[in-house]
């Protein structure tokens, strides 16, 4: 979702947290990654926190009751029995966020820390490929003096199990509701920088392996992050982030992100290229188009709301309502009223109206189809890493059945997320919490997938031949697909 925030005045500058400690300015203008904050600050700050971002956070208790949340924070600050460095009290406070289940709610180290971290040689040298079985599997070594075998599976790192890393590292990273294969997918392609950051930082690594029925151990030293190519560089490459082809006879829409700043970035324009997308399939009479949105972890509703209204030969539903906290709400005062309709209660929560300036937030009314809009067969692919936006264009399509949809579960969730206005805070030990505002409910159906995301119609997941090899099985599963019922259609 995008952060309205930038755009026009904000409701909120958040939380008093950021006074908590009077003398923060100069806890951090030195930096030593060996620094502790006290057992009982640390406490403190832990309880004050969370106490304040529930009055905010609209979707603080959606997935995760008041009584398990509170249970949660008392059982935290019963482990921190002693002062804790940055990093030690980051561990602490990760997977506490994590249980909210809300992808868009996000806690990061200090750009000093990330800084020391980023120029250590404490990461990892190895990728890995968790498979459906839950084998933990070396896709790539970066380890230039021992040959440890690419698909020989990891048994343990440092000692530890490592089924119960992987454990604590699911736990640690966020998803809307209970999702599972955006975790599984980061860990595929980041997994050393989570190790890094949430089990430990450490310039040597005993690696236990098992490799044709014999276990062998591998002693080898830390790499530092730039070793490691960029997330967008393995998943995109040089590609634009719009792209449309006719294989024959079949449309192939790739839309790697909806965010205008993405878009722009590559010389292109979200609104003229769809339109241009769309004469195109009408002139040359296609009645099979693929629409893959994989990896695109949102961005612009409106780019993801227009590229729906193509689907739609009537007029549809998109959001049933977008709501806020009453700290919000009692926030729209005075000159905000110039940018804000005042929003209005409803059960615990406040309904978010439209803004003067704005039309990003009136998704929540009927919506129309657009012109040349696409009457054949739709094919969407998915996976975990569709967020956000993308996770509510998929959800709707597939609500709504105009779409055959192909691959792994979407990372963001299927009845809506937490996002909108995004505004971040500083806490005393220098860590820096983001906190979204509004609270998106999807016009789908409410009793179904509760915290989980869009569930393909056809289930296809990469194995670890296919992900060494770069193979696009979800592709040519469509494409079998599209072939087959034509054959069906000549006989």
């Amino acid at each position: 979702m995008i952060s309205f925030h930038q755009k026009v005045k904000p409701i909120v500058f958040i939380l008093l947290l950021i006074l908590i400690c009077n003398n923060l300015k100069a806890q951090q203008s030195g930096f030593s990654p060996n620094r502790t904050y006290s057992q009982d600050s640390l406490k403190i700050w832990t309880t004050d926190i969370f106490d304040e971002m529930s009055k905010s956070h609209p979707g603080f208790y959606r997935y995760t009751s008041k009584e398990r949340f509170d249970f949660l924070i008392d059982s935290t600050n019963q482990t921190i029995k002693n002062s804790l460095t940055e990093l030690e009290y980051y561990r602490k406070l990760k997977p506490l966020i994590a249980q909210l289940g809300c992808l868009h709610t996000s806690i990061s180290l200090s750009k000093k820390y990330q800084d020391y971290l980023n120029t250590s040689q404490s990461m990892l040298p190895l990728e890995i490929f968790i498979n459906s079985n839950g084998v933990v599997l070396i896709s790539n070594s970066y380890v230039s003096d021992s040959n440890i075998p690419i698909g020989s599976e990891i048994l343990s790192i440092n000692g530890k199990p490592i089924h119960s890393i992987i454990n604590k590292l699911l736990k640690a990273i966020p998803s809307d509701g209970y999702n599972q294969t955006e975790k599984i997918l980061l860990l595929n392609h980041r997994f050393s920088f989570w190790y890094q950051t949430i089990i430990e930082a450490t310039e040597k690594f005993s690696i236990k392996i098992a490799n044709n029925d014999k276990t062998e151990m591998y002693e080898v030293k830390g790499i530092s992050k730039d070793v490691f190519p960029s997330l967008d560089a393995i998943i995109y490459g040089n590609q634009k982030t719009l792209e449309f082809e006719i294989i024959d006879n079949i449309g192939v829409l790739k839309i790697r992100s909806f965010a205008k700043t993405a878009i722009k970035e590559n010389s292109q324009n979200f609104k003229r290229f769809i339109k241009e997308v769309f004469q195109k399939i009408q002139t040359k009479e296609i009645k099979d188009l693929i629409v893959d949105v994989r990896y695109n972890t949102g961005g612009t509703d409106s780019n993801a709301v227009l590229l729906a209204s193509y689907f739609f030969d009537k007029p549809f539903k998109y959001w049933n309502k977008i709501e806020v906290t009453e700290a919000i709400a009692k926030d729209v005062k005075g000159l905000d009223k110039l940018f804000y309709k005042k929003p209005k209660k409803k059960g615990e929560l406040y309904q978010w109206k439209k803004t003067w300036v704005t039309k990003e937030f009136d998704f929540y009314e009927e919506q129309k189809p657009a012109k040349n809009n696409f009457k054949g067969n739709l094919y969407i692919i998915t996976n975990g890493m569709c967020l956000s936006s993308c996770s509510d264009f998929a959800a709707i399509l597939s609500h709504n059945k105009k779409a055959i949809i192909v691959g792994q579960e979407t990372g963001g969730g299927y009845q809506g997320n937490t996002s909108g206005m995004m505004p971040s805070f500083i806490i005393p030990s220098g860590l820096r919490i983001t906190m979204p505002l509004q609270k998106y409910t999807s016009a789908v159906d409410l009793t179904k997938n509760f915290g989980r995301g869009t569930i393909p119609d056809h289930i296809v997941i990469p194995n670890f031949n296919d992900w060494i090899e770069k193979k696009d099985v979800e592709m040519d599963y469509i494409l079998k697909m599209i072939k087959g019922k034509r054959t069906k259609k000549q006989l």
